[in-house]
Formats: C-alpha cells, sequence, structure tokens
C-alpha cells in the first residue's frame, strides 16, 4: 500500500487535463499524470515519489488512438497499455520492444507512455522509436507540441513542467523494414536486462539503440557509422563499434561491465548476421 492519500481526477480532454494540472499545482497538490500507474505504486511504496492528486490521462481520446492508413504515418496514443500495442501489430518493430518489456501481466498495466517517461534506467520502448526518428507529441499548459524523438528524448523523457505525452507518430515506411531485437538477461526467468538491443536495416545501412548497457538508453551514430563500414572485417566493425559507446558501461549485481561488453559483442554479430550486414 502507498503511504498517502491522493485525490484522483480522470479527464476527458487534453485542455482539461492541462487546466487541472496547471490548478492543482498553484494549490501545492504536486499533481502527478497516471497512464498505467505502475511506476507510481511502485515507487511511492519506497518513498521516492509522494503527490495529492493524481491526474488520470486514460480518458482523453487522443491518448488511445491507434491508426494507420495506407502509406500514411502510424499514431499510436500513450495511454495505450504494451500488450494493445503488440498485439495491433500496427508497427512491427515497436510491437516486438513492447512484449519483451517484463511479463504478460506487467504489459496489461504498463502504457507506452509510461515506459517512455519512467524513471526506471531501461525504458525498452523507445529503442524503436529512436531508429524510425519518431515525433512525440506532447501537451502543456502552453499548447499542444510535436518534436522529434531526438530532441525530447535525451536519455530520459524531457518534458516541461505540467506537460503530458499524447501520442508517438511514426513514418508509415518503417513498417515493412527489416529489424532485429533480442533482450540478455542473466537469466531465462522475467528480469531487467543485461542489454536489449535493436537494429533496423534502412536501404543498405544499419541503425544500433542499446538500452540496459548505460545508464540510459541510446541510439549511437557512432556505433552505426563504425559498423557500416563494409572495408573491414566484421569482427573489426564491432571492435571499432564498442569503442564508441557513449557513456560508461554498466557494472551491477546482473553483469559485470566486461561481462556486458562480450554480450554485446555477440549480439551485435547476430544483429548484422541477422540483417545482412557482414559484407567484405
Amino acid at each position: 500500500m502507498l503511504h498517502f492519500n491522493f485525490d484522483y481526477y480522470r479527464p476527458s480532454s487534453i485542455d482539461e487535463a492541462v487546466e487541472l494540472f496547471d490548478k492543482l499545482d498553484q494549490d501545492g497538490k504536486k499533481p502527478i499524470y497516471l497512464s498505467g500507474g505502475t511506476e507510481i505504486t511502485t515507487l511511492g511504496r519506497l518513498n521516492q515519489v509522494f503527490t495529492k492528486a493524481v491526474i488520470d490521462v486514460k480518458g482523453i481520446p487522443e491518448c488511445n488512438v491507434l491508426d494507420y492508413k495506407q502509406d500514411s504515418v502510424v499514431v499510436v496514443g500513450a495511454a495505450l497499455t504494451l500488450t494493445q500495442v503488440w498485439e495491433s501489430k500496427i508497427l512491427p518493430l515497436l510491437g516486438e520492444a513492447c512484449v519483451r518489456i517484463g511479463d504478460r501481466t506487467s504489459r496489461n498495466q504498463i502504457t507506452l507512455g509510461g515506459n517512455l517517461a519512467s524513471e526506471i534506467i531501461y525504458r525498452e520502448a523507445v529503442l524503436p522509436l529512436l531508429l524510425s526518428n519518431s515525433t512525440f507529441v506532447v501537451a502543456g499548459i502552453e499548447g499542444i507540441r510535436q518534436l522529434s524523438v531526438h530532441k525530447i528524448f535525451k536519455e530520459k523523457l524531457r518534458l516541461k513542467r505540467g506537460e503530458f505525452l499524447v501520442q508517438i507518430k511514426v513514418d508509415g515506411k518503417y513498417r515493412k523494414m527489416p529489424f532485429y531485437i533480442e533482450k540478455k538477461r542473466k537469466s531465462e526467468r522475467v528480469d531487467y536486462p543485461l542489454i536489449t538491443l535493436e537494429a533496423l536495416k534502412v536501404d543498405r545501412s544499419i541503425r544500433l539503440a542499446i538500452s540496459g548497457l548505460c545508464a540510459f538508453p541510446f541510439r549511437s551514430y557512432e556505433m552505426e557509422k563504425e559498423l557500416n563500414n563494409t572495408d573491414i572485417s566484421i569482427e573489426e566493425r564491432i571492435d571499432r563499434a564498442i569503442l564508441r559507446i557513449p557513456a560508461p558501461v554498466i557494472s551491477d549485481i546482473r553483469g559485470s561491465r566486461e561481462y556486458r561488453i562480450f554480450v554485446l559483442r555477440n549480439t551485435l554479430l547476430d544483429a548484422l548476421i541477422y540483417l545482412g550486414g557482414v559484407r567484405a
């Protein structure tokens, strides 16, 4: 159980939600937007989060959109659960990332927006969104903004106070592109990953995004450049890519820095072979 009581609100529109947040914030209620609710429950029990007001955005229609028309843009609402995203098959590279998060019971509760805005370092649902150069739609008291994932997600989701994630937009061309995804754990049981790696083949080039290796998920253009250099052997390409890891590699009870790099090396090899990136 949580150690504090709070008021619960379920607005039915974006305007109602942001106006409610602004009023509650001015009243000193420290409001929090709620989508799936799993993280608020978890962190609240650990005394790492406190609020007197929760605003549930799951009743807002725009947050529940799931839409794609021929040769158009895929739109995925932030309040959809990971299970809903996976079962829709609307964007396979995103669905496959979602289905690897937690267990089925958790995925039925965790929302796409909840995972992306998480304080937990993994945020694995962002990997395909980084690879597909997606657009994030966010709402706040100043109105609705549409921003590139690369501008608003820098190590974590960078929302202004009072803003919440409404939906994600992805160019429909990414629905049919070949991709590879692998989640490596210390054991086969459900656990946080040693690493989760997703690679996407666009024309003849491979894009790469990783979670669990460093203290934040990332897409590395420098690593991609090395992996796509087909003038050298695949082993040398992987060696050079590893030298371009953008931040210190984690070392914890799930695996040492050296072990994570070992796992990364083998997973990169599997990804390149699967996507046909082993020329010369």
